[in-house]
């Protein structure tokens, strides 16, 4: 199915959740912070969340620096 991941189009499978699309990526759960259609979403409901066809979704990575 397709979603919108930072503005762009993303194909991801039936029952796909946050916490996998994350693991997709490569990105580490605590690192990241998500928008989801809109809203910031709680980490601890990263693997509950499941992706539907149209959901907008970005992900925000943390950058260390001095």
């Amino acid at each position: 199915m397709e979603i919108r991941l930072n503005g762009e189009t993303h194909q991801v499978g039936d029952g796909t959740t946050v916490l996998d699309l994350l693991d997709e990526l490569g990105r580490h759960p605590r690192t990241v912070a998500i928008e989801y259609n809109g809203d910031i979403l709680p980490r601890d409901s990263y693997g509950d969340t499941t992706l539907s066809t149209g959901d907008r979704v970005e992900v925000v990575h943390f950058v260390q620096g001095g």
